[in-house]
């Protein structure tokens, strides 16, 4: 196992998500990438950006979640793992299995969180459409 991908987002419990990583790279010597995938630019999606002051914030927001990544990524060189990270804007399921191909990944973590109906029914879950597209195997932590 050379590869591992680890998809974190920010709703709470990366560390574990990182801690299981490192647990498998450390018996297998593989690398760790660390990515979170952004929400795509609202252009992108069709939507107009709006006035600077949201074109700042959107800034701030990815350059905060690009430190966290590298911070994930930091803890983890520190203790003698190999590991890079991505931010990486797009829809997450389909980033996630492109990226996986292109950095040759043997293994994909990531957390499900517990949610409501609601959100179930309108956001669906991303590990389920995660394991429908992914070609290799997929580590789903629970996350509370």
């Amino acid at each position: 196992m050379k590869n591992i991908l680890v998809a974190i987002d920010f709703e709470g419990g990366a560390n574990l998500l990182i801690d299981k990583a490192n647990e498998i790279a450390e018996k297998f010597g593989s690398k760790i990438w660390v990515i979170h995938v952004a929400a795509p630019d609202p252009e992108f999606v069709g939507i107009e950006i709006g006035p600077q002051s949201e074109r700042d914030f959107r800034a701030t927001e990815l350059r905060s979640e690009h430190r966290t990544v590298q911070h994930y990524t930091s803890m983890l060189r520190r203790k003698g793992i190999k590991a890079d990270g991505l931010l990486i804007q797009g829809a997450t399921v389909d980033t996630i299995v492109e990226e996986s191909l292109k950095l040759a990944v043997d293994l994909i973590i990531i957390g499900r969180h517990k949610h409501g109906f609601l959100y179930k029914t309108f956001a669906g879950y991303t590990d389920a459409a995660l394991i429908k597209k992914s070609k290799v195997p997929v580590l789903i932590m629970p996350l509370g």
